[in-house]
């Protein structure tokens, strides 16, 4: 009998869903943003007063996005040192008809030609390949800027890892509207169907100089936290990609824990703020909530993935990346 109870034991064990687990061991937290713009572009301000901003307020790292231009990191080493550098980048600037298709291409060598396609599908997956061809990482930009496109295009496009969810330009409608998907629920509908997506923050700051205000593109809106051992580009855009990070409008995560079956989010306690933990599952229904600054969600069958939302007392948020349970 003890043997048959030990036996069925170990048989359920293994009968339950696991998270796919990564090791995080000597990995730590760098804060950046990957789209911001300069004179370059259609910004205000010069790259070095641009990249003297973020560095001054606390960036590890920073992209600078100009439409159509390349800006050359190299240019503006001088201001880098062991906590702060600067990233390639460009914003692949297209259209399809009167809608516009913007991809960022980060950590690339050189200018990128933005591309156009006969169908809207076709300009995306054109411009996202120009970047893997240089071994670039694409992220896909705004979606609901101009009500451009959803989720019935880019469930058919292909080998890209990052969507923004939260973008810090006024005209980007975040939250949706009327019968159009929040950036959110855009990507909760990609991660039911079985993409891989992984959801990123950022400032889209245009403007540096006069008002910071709720109408102005100003930054500091949005960033990402990502884990790795050094401050290097080529680690952080892998780590990037494999989901190792967090997104944020103004949450601090002390940790994030994943293990076989359960996942663990730990919030820095900031002034009086209180803190609300949802966990996320299939379909973007809440699983659990919990209140303070320390949730564990326990995997259950039948889940596809989860993910967490902190919301602080302010408004501010957090989103941990998906989790995907393992397929034996």
């Amino acid at each position: 009998m003890q043997i048959l109870l030990a036996a069925l034991s170990a048989s359920l064990m293994h009968a339950q869903p696991q998270f796919e687990t990564a090791d995080v061991s000597g990995l730590r937290w760098w804060k950046g943003n990957t789209h911001t713009h300069t004179t370059n572009s259609d910004g205000d301000t010069s790259p070095d007063t641009v990249a003297t901003w973020y560095r001054e307020h606390g960036y590890n790292f920073l992209v600078l996005s100009d439409h159509n231009f390349f800006t050359d990191p190299s240019q503006y080493r001088y201001l880098e040192d062991s906590s702060f550098i600067l990233i390639s980048g460009e914003e692949l600037t297209s259209s399809f008809r009167s809608k516009p298709v913007h991809v960022n291409g980060l950590n690339i060598p050189h200018i990128l030609r933005p591309q156009k396609d006969i169908t809207f599908l076709g300009t995306i997956q054109m411009n996202i390949d120009t970047i893997r061809n240089v071994r670039g990482v694409p992220h896909v930009n705004h979606p609901n800027f101009r009500w451009a496109f959803d989720h019935r295009i880019l469930l058919y496009v292909q080998d890209y890892r990052l969507l923004e969810i939260f973008n810090g330009h006024p005209q980007v409608h975040n939250l949706g509207g009327g019968d159009r998907y929040s950036l959110e629920q855009i990507w909760d509908t990609l991660l039911t169907k079985g993409k891989r997506i992984y959801g990123i923050a950022v400032d889209d700051a245009h403007h540096f100089k006069g008002e910071f205000a709720r109408s102005r593109s100003n930054p500091g809106r949005g960033w990402i936290c990502i884990r790795a051992r050094r401050l290097d580009p080529q680690e952080l855009m892998q780590n990037l990609e494999e989901g190792l990070f967090y997104a944020s409008t103004s949450v601090t995560l002390d940790d994030v824990v994943v293990r076989a079956r359960s996942i663990e989010v730990v919030v820095r306690q900031e002034g009086d703020f209180r803190y609300k933990i949802a966990f996320i599952g299939d379909g973007g229904t809440v699983l659990q909530t919990s209140h303070g600054t320390r949730a564990t969600f326990t995997l259950r069958p039948g889940l596809t993935y989860v993910r967490a939302r902190v919301t602080d007392s302010g408004g501010g948020q957090a989103w941990v990346q998906p989790v995907f349970v393992k397929r034996q």
